[in-house]
């Protein structure tokens, strides 16, 4: 019976491919038999998916206009994978026909199971269309799939969709119920535990047939850690905080059916402790033990010793805890049993399990003297300090002073490499082991000092509650105003931080001090106060030891402060005295964070990008995620400005999906600022909606938070022709107090975005006005960039008042400065801007030129809206080059389906769905189209679409 978390199950997180699956039953109802392939591991929901879209499909027959469908019913299963035409023949039966299986003497066999099936299936779908669905299909007999796929082949306008839903890796096995699967065979059992039978292996050869499917296959995805949460809430009525929701989500790898069973089989206070240590599934951990109890002494001993060892543990790490001497046969049966996995390294093995389930089932299934033994082993035979550490505390009955003590130092030193994650989970242990409550508290809001550092807000928050009961304090306010800081909330946080600040006893507490001059350096980030930035990082540098963590990222974000009052240069030797003394830890990952962002605001974007780059990992050496995303918002940022909009895209869609777990508020409206700027640029308006909301910040918000959230705005309307918007999306920017930081050329590029609305809205003197000012500033940085965006738009207020030959110049000197820098979109900007004005003040043969340049380059950055306003500005001109010939019937039958989708304005994506063609196909028509018709781009193609809607019905050549 199916229960109550699998029915939510269906819709959470599978929006998607519920749209996608009923865009391909709305395909084949219309008479395009297809197959489609739903895979993914066993629980996640395939079979639910499936049923609630032909509910959906059932729901909508009932209202006017809508059609019922018939639905064929079959399942693979593991005693019939070798029975022929099995499957074939269940779908005969809930057609209400007999299958006759071919004659033994027939040469074809599958070809005649294939007409039949044919025949059954046409008749089935004259009234309505037919869905047939095979269940467990990694279990069906090959001839049955071979006999599917050759019907369908052979159809050509039958209403059918055949639904094959198939585990994807079955040879894994990572299902241990199977174990016990009650129709287990007595020679399947006397082979190896989790091998896989014959005719199994024959059906799952028989699926690479349905390879020409596998582009439109529908693969289900693990579940993260906000679908865990809703999964949570309504099937169980369980309200799980995002660490617990990921924790759930990392132990089940994703699978709602294991997390919707833990989340009925565990008390709810489980959710609330620190990394509790999870079970497995009561069902799935009992198959585990009794796969386990199968094995050998030595097997078992070798499992027992790895599940309190990390992943990948060598074994020669794993082998003396387990006391079993040669340990390779106990690896090869362990293998066999489907409970570890060994991997070769270059001169080593490793061993992990095959599923955190399968550890976890066999870890809680050790009594707790044996774990403890186990983890005092593990302890002794470790070369790590650290993991040794981590061994001590697990076998740890009670308080442990000297032990707290000892990873106290041990954080210490991992926060001095900028291992805040590292630093933080040890603390945590230590305040858990600390017998007196002083030493609990202190060690407990510096472990969440280190979350934070680490970027993992939630669990900081989480803690929040904890930390503003303990008494009031310095370091506890340093701490709390921290946490506001990331959680983009300045007056809370400036009240903690001036409190902490009147405590503080510079004398007593010197790396406390610089603690909160840091933390002053990150607020007076956030309210893009350069001048206060630079003045407290001093302070913190002068404060305290040059190695504490402190005064280190002190020293990294100096350098921006100092470019950010006009002082390049001085930023610039700050870095590389800075980069003499940096040692190689995490540490570095900040300074190369600063050096890029400074080296883009100075108009080196291809160093930028390499700095940049270079400080987003944060694996290596256990990096900061807040380090990370900020270097992946302004990577975006330079990658966009170099004109690789698709690395843009990739950059902002990584930063993004980290943030939804991060929840680092401070750095939001930055990475979605390049997200909604690109798609609006690319005419994706919905895509390019999504961001403008995921960017959005208020006048209580940081600054920082402010002014790009108020810059996408202001690119989405540009990129519409709304200029009046344009400049009401910046007029937050333009009252702003604190302007410094926000008028130094090269930092925040809003100036020339608002002075160019102002002239396209008609207030011409109101911009000349506004530019002025900036324009001195840029000549006296000598900020080209800069100088080249404003040269826009004193030409455009040149043009308006009717001065060509001044705007002429204007552009010109625009263009000069932009030379020697890789800034495409630049240039296509200013010639755009340029090619307008030439023609409305009736220079069409130089405007023709102009704006060809401008229009090559937003075709080769991708920007289709302003590919077609050239287009537009072009034909205006009446003196553009005649396109190609357009000779549709040169184009193939497949090539005039891609062209007419592709006219009326849909997606490579919406053209493969209506197809069933897989998207690289869809691009590659798409160039021979183009080829064939002597166009570039898809706006070309809807203009011709436009002139003669009759070349979409020409006749296809042969």
């Amino acid at each position: 019976m199916t229960n109550h978390s699998e029915q939510h199950s269906t819709m959470i997180g599978r929006v998607e491919e519920a749209a996608a699956l009923a865009r391909k039953l709305g395909v084949a109802s219309g008479g395009r038999a297809s197959i489609v392939l739903i895979q993914g591991p066993a629980g996640m929901g395939k079979t639910l998916l499936a049923d609630h879209v032909l509910r959906r499909h059932a729901a909508g027959a009932s209202s006017p206009g809508g059609e019922s469908l018939s639905v064929l019913r079959s399942r693979g299963v593991p005693w019939e994978s070798g029975l022929t035409f099995g499957v074939v023949r269940q779908l005969a039966q809930a057609a209400g026909t007999d299958f006759s299986a071919p004659a033994p003497e027939d040469r074809q066999p599958v070809l005649h199971a294939a007409e039949q099936l044919g025949r059954i299936w046409a008749d089935a779908q004259r009234e309505r269309p037919l869905v047939a669905v095979v269940e467990d299909a990694h279990w069906a007999d090959a001839e049955s799939l071979q006999a599917i796929d050759s019907a369908v082949r052979r159809m050509t306008t039958e209403r059918i969709l055949v639904l094959l839903i198939a585990r994807d890796d079955p040879f894994e096995l990572q299902d241990p119920f199977e174990a016990q699967a009650p129709y287990q065979l007595p020679e399947q059992a006397a082979q190896p535990t989790g091998a896989v039978h014959a005719p199994l292996l024959e059906a799952l050869r028989a699926l690479a047939i349905l390879d020409n499917w596998r582009d439109e296959a529908l693969r289900l995805a693990p579940f993260g850690a906000t679908e865990m949460q809703e999964l949570a809430g309504l099937s169980q009525g369980v309200q799980l905080d995002l660490p617990a929701s990921r924790r759930l989500s990392l132990h089940t790898l994703g699978n709602p059916r294991y997390a919707g069973e833990l989340l009925r089989e565990l008390p709810r206070d489980t959710w609330h402790d620190w990394q509790p240590l999870l079970p497995a599934p009561a069902r799935y951990a009992a198959a585990v033990r009794h796969r386990l109890a199968r094995c050998g002494e030595s097997t078992r001993a070798l499992v027992e010793a790895c599940s309190v060892l990390p992943d990948d543990v060598p074994l020669t790490e794993a082998d003396p805890v387990a006391g079993i001497g040669d340990a390779l046969p106990a690896v090869d049966e362990a293998q066999a049993a489907g409970l570890l996995r060994a991997t070769i390294d270059p001169g080593r093995v490793l061993l992990s399990f095959t599923h955190p389930l399968v550890k976890a089932a066999v870890l809680t299934g050790i009594g707790l003297t044996r774990r403890r033994e186990l983890h005092r082993l593990a302890a002794r035979s470790a070369e790590d300090p650290g993991r040794r550490l981590l061994h001590e505390v697990a076998a740890a009955t009670g308080p442990d002073a000297g032990l707290a003590n000892e990873l106290d130092r041990h954080a210490s030193d991992r926060a001095s490499a900028g291992e805040w994650g590292a630093a933080a989970d040890v603390l945590i242990r230590a305040s858990r082991l600390s017998p007196s409550r002083p030493a609990r508290q202190d060690r407990m809001l510096r472990a969440v000092d280190a979350l934070i550092g680490a970027g993992d807000v939630p669990q900081a928050a989480v803690f929040a509650a904890e930390l503003e009961s303990f008494p009031s304090g310095t370091l506890r306010d340093a701490v709390l105003g921290y946490l506001a800081i990331m959680r983009g909330r300045p007056s809370e946080a400036d009240t903690f931080l001036s409190r902490a600040w009147t405590r503080c006893d510079p004398q007593e507490r010197p790396d406390l001090t610089a603690k909160i001059c840091q933390r002053r350096v990150l607020h007076a980030l956030g309210r893009c106060d350069a001048s206060e930035l630079v003045a407290w990082a001093r302070r913190a540098i002068e404060m305290a030891d040059p190695s504490d963590p402190s005064v280190v990222e002190s020293k990294a974000v100096l350098g921006i402060g100092l470019a950010a009052i006009g002082r390049p240069d001085e930023a610039a030797a700050q870095y590389e005295a800075a980069a003499a003394d940096m040692p190689a830890s995490a540490q570095s990952q900040r300074f190369q964070l600063g050096r890029g962002w400074v080296d883009l605001a100075r108009d080196a974007p291809e160093t930028a990008r390499r700095r940049l780059e270079a400080a987003v990992p944060t694996g290596y050496r256990m990096g900061s995620t807040r380090i990370s995303l900020w270097a992946q918002g302004w990577l975006a940022r330079t990658q966009f400005a170099l004109g690789a909009w698709q690395e843009a895209v990739e950059s902002v869609d990584r930063a993004a999906s980290r943030l939804g777990e991060a929840r680092i508020e401070f750095v939001r409206p930055l990475v979605h600022w390049t997200g909604a700027q690109i798609h609006a640029l690319r005419g994706d308006w919905e895509k390019a909606d999504h961001h403008l909301n995921e960017a959005t910040a208020e006048l209580h918000h940081y600054e920082i938070m402010l002014v790009p959230a108020c810059l996408a705005r202001a690119h989405v309307a540009e990129a519409r022709g709304d200029y009046e918007r344009a400049v009401e999306a910046l007029a937050p920017v333009l009252q702003l107090a604190s302007r410094q930081w926000i008028d130094e050329p090269g930092f925040w590029p809003w100036q020339d975005v608002y002075g160019n609305a102002l002239v396209m809205s008609g207030r011409v003197d109101q911009a000349d006005a506004f530019l002025t000012p900036h324009e001195e500033l840029a000549v006296q940085r000598g900020h080209h960039s800069t100088q080249a965006r404003l040269g826009l738009v004193r030409g455009r207020i040149s043009a308006a008042r009717g001065d060509i030959d001044a705007a002429r110049k204007e552009f010109e000197q625009a263009l000069a400065h932009l030379d020697r820098l890789p800034l495409p979109y630049d240039r296509a900007r200013v010639n755009f801007a340029y090619g307008q004005s030439l023609r409305r003040a009736g220079k069409r043969k130089e405007a023709d030129i102009v704006l060809k340049n401008a229009r090559d380059a937003y075709l080769a950055l991708g920007a289709e809206t302003y590919v077609e306003r050239c287009d537009r500005e072009l034909k205006a001109g009446g003196l553009h080059a005649p396109r190609g010939t357009a000779d549709m019937s040169r184009l193939t039958a497949q090539e005039q389906a891609v062209a007419r989708l592709v006219a009326g304005g849909a997606s490579n994506q919406e053209t493969a769905v209506e197809l069933f063609i897989s998207v690289k196909t869809v691009q590659y028509h798409l160039t021979h189209i183009y080829a064939k018709l002597g166009i570039r781009s898809r706006s070309e193609l809807a203009a011709r679409f436009r002139e003669d809607p009759s070349w979409g019905m020409a006749p296809a050549q042969d």
